[in-house]
């Protein structure tokens, strides 16, 4: 997608008030299909006061959850346009680097959502065919479609992704509609928007914890509402809720309506409010539905585990562009495992009722460390501490109440989440503090001590030519200094001449989206530093980078690209280039405490999930060296051993 496209549709415009209504309310706009059926099923006396209590605890949630703190508060939250909880970390790891725990706790929660999501809303909306066919079998149904829908995952959605916006806006219009039907029948439900019935269902009904469970799940996918702020633009999101909530809602106190006129049995007050003539379409329209909101779950997750690799929370996997729009990924690896997850959670639970308490938990947490991550945001930026205060004491009683909800199911299902989130959560621990302890024995020295033998040796034909162009890529964030294993594989390892010295260093910023480089000369036409300063949502494609920089530097006189080799020169051949990657193995008989030991071993087990720094960085493998070193050489053993001296006897 262009980037005029992009602006079109992050500006506030009818047509990016649609596209945002299939990109960013899928899952909340599909929880219609399973809230009021949970809540109906945790208690044995369904009666007004419950029901306009229950209403009145899902109109409160929306509004304080969803509305206040996610639509107003949260989403001003930006880091450049861009939203989610890594975005959110971006923004304040510099200062608080510490913070990274409560990152990865909810981006773990999250991407258990990516597996749970797919199932509970395909399963909950296959399951409307058993009022029509009471004998259809609904696992293989549901598991056809959850097959189908990860396998098109690595085509992209450009095509159908287009119908998302107009597919959801019929979903939500069918919802208001079918609600409203109920609503004039019965008026009383209206009553539900004042919090008393609310308060008195919490403080007097026994079964309080677990209908707050059940109605926790009508702001699932709040989430994505934040996530995607870079694909949809602030104005478009706060418009396209007003009508999103108008019309679940509306659906909401519809449901309520009926179940006031009609004894609960067991069946969905969703499907049960439609008319007959209108069930099939109705479970058509629904299936669609919770399949596009599985689909923004899923590509979340691939996004999601891109910037976590990015942030270094995560190993590097393949990733693919099945598609031109912008941001669009496939990482099959991930792809796959989610697969294997969702499958796993609908074999296991086998019906959507049983998935509400581990779906319900992995929202809650996620939400609760967006709390903590937005309390330290505001704080950082000075904001009055009363207000902060007001925030943190307000959502951290409601979502603790709601965590009190499904923890209390944690036997029925709710273990699942926690066992999911767990997977997750130990990979990018490990991954991050593996990655500081083999930064922390990186040893650098002063470049400016090495220039003058490294331009002598480019100069000395008595060694042989090594490379014309020779590329290292650099972990030194200034000029001054350079890695000593560098400085030891041009000078020591084997004596590399080269016409020309290039050292390359990759900065990934805390904003999304900068896309930048510095040339520094720091002797002109010899030993050359490239600066890449990226934004975090870009992908680290060196190659194809320093292509383009080596072409602006040709234009502008800096170097010369064509062959030293007298014999190609006059026939205008391009110069050589190699790549030389240093590849640091550690070496164990070095003391590293348990916990550290612990790590890497760890972090060598990881590194087969994800891909060689090689291809990370999007180099071409046919000029490319890996040297491998040490992580510890300049370290020498503490005990002193001694020599013994022997004395021959005189033959």
């Amino acid at each position: 997608m262009k980037k005029e496209e992009v602006g079109k549709i992050t500006k506030l415009s009818l047509a990016g008030v649609i596209v945002t209504l299939g990109i960013v309310y899928g899952d909340i706009g599909t929880s219609p299909l399973y809230v009021m059926k949970a809540i109906a099923s945790s208690t044995d006396k369904l009666n007004v006061d419950f029901i306009l209590g229950a209403l009145s605890c899902i109109i409160w949630t929306l509004t304080l959850q969803t509305t206040i703190k996610y639509v107003i508060i949260t989403i001003r939250a930006d880091n450049k346009g861009e939203g989610g909880i890594y975005s959110l970390f971006a923004l304040i790891r510099r200062k608080l680097p510490w913070a990274y725990i409560f990152a990865i706790i909810g981006g773990s929660t999250l991407l258990s959502e990516g597996i749970i999501t797919p199932a509970i809303t395909v399963t909950s909306a296959v399951e409307g065919l058993n009022i029509v066919y009471k004998d259809i079998p609904i696992l293989p149904v549901v598991i056809a479609i959850i097959t189908a829908l990860f396998v098109v995952q690595q085509f992209g959605t450009k095509t159908i992704g287009s119908y998302f916006g107009p597919i959801m806006l019929l979903w939500f219009t069918m919802l208001g509609t079918l609600g409203f039907s109920q609503i004039i029948k019965d008026t009383i439900v209206l009553k539900a928007f004042n919090p008393i019935y609310a308060i008195r269902l919490i403080i007097e009904s026994p079964s309080a914890l677990l209908v707050l469970g059940a109605v926790f799940l009508c702001t699932t996918g709040v989430e994505a509402l934040y996530s995607d702020l870079g694909h949809c633009g602030l104005k478009n999101i706060r418009v396209s809720w007003i009508f999103v909530k108008t019309s679940l809602l509306l659906n909401y106190l519809g449901q309520g309506a009926y179940l006031l006129k009609n004894e609960f049995v067991g069946q969905n007050p969703f499907y049960a409010i439609m008319p007959s003539w209108f069930i099939v379409p109705g479970i058509i329209i629904a299936t669609v539905a919770a399949i596009i909101a599985s689909q923004a779950l899923i590509s979340g997750s691939f996004t999601l585990i891109s910037v976590a690799s990015s942030l270094n929370v995560w190993p590097i996997m393949k990733r693919e562009y099945p598609t031109t729009i912008k941001g669009q990924i496939y990482i099959p690896a991930v792809n796959w495992f989610l697969f294997i997850g969702c499958v796993f959670v609908i074999l296991f639970f086998k019906e959507s009722s049983k998935m509400e308490a581990a779906y319900g938990l992995s929202v809650t947490m996620t939400m609760i460390m967006t709390t903590t991550l937005v309390m330290l945001y505001l704080m950082m930026k000075k904001v009055n501490p009363y207000l902060i205060a007001l925030f943190v004491f307000s959502y951290y009683i409601i979502e603790g109440t709601f965590f009190t909800a499904n923890i209390q199911k944690f036997a029925h299902g709710a273990w699942i989440t926690v066992f999911i989130a767990s997977i997750f959560f130990i990979i990018k621990y490990s991954w991050y503090n593996a990655r500081k302890i083999r930064n922390s024995y990186t040893t650098f020295v002063k470049f400016n001590d090495y220039i003058p033998v490294i331009t002598e040796l480019s100069k000395d034909t008595s060694v042989p030519k090594y490379a014309s162009n020779l590329v290292y890529i650099t972990r030194a964030n200034t000029r001054d200094e350079i890695e000593s294993k560098i400085i030891y594989s041009i000078l020591n390892k084997q004596p590399k001449r080269a016409d020309v010295y290039w050292f390359i260093h990759v900065d990934i910023l805390d904003e999304p989206d900068t896309f930048e480089y510095e040339v520094t000369h720091i002797v002109p036409r010899t030993i050359i530093k490239i600066d890449f300063r990226l934004g975090f949502k870009i992908e680290p494609r060196i190659n194809l980078y320093f292509k383009q920089v080596l072409e602006d530097m040709e234009a502008n006189n800096e170097i010369d690209l064509v062959s030293r080799y007298n014999s190609l020169r006059k026939f205008n051949i391009d110069s050589d280039f190699l790549f030389i990657i240093i590849d640091r193995i550690p070496n164990y008989d070095f003391d590293f405490s348990p916990h550290d030991k612990f790590m890497m071993e760890l972090y060598k087990i990881l590194k087969g999930l994800g891909i060689s720094e090689v291809k990370a960085f999007g180099l071409d493998t046919s000029n490319v060296i890996v040297e491998k070193v040490p992580l510890m050489v300049d370290k020498s053993y503490k005990r002193s051993i001694k020599r013994r001296i022997i004395h021959h006897a005189h033959q």
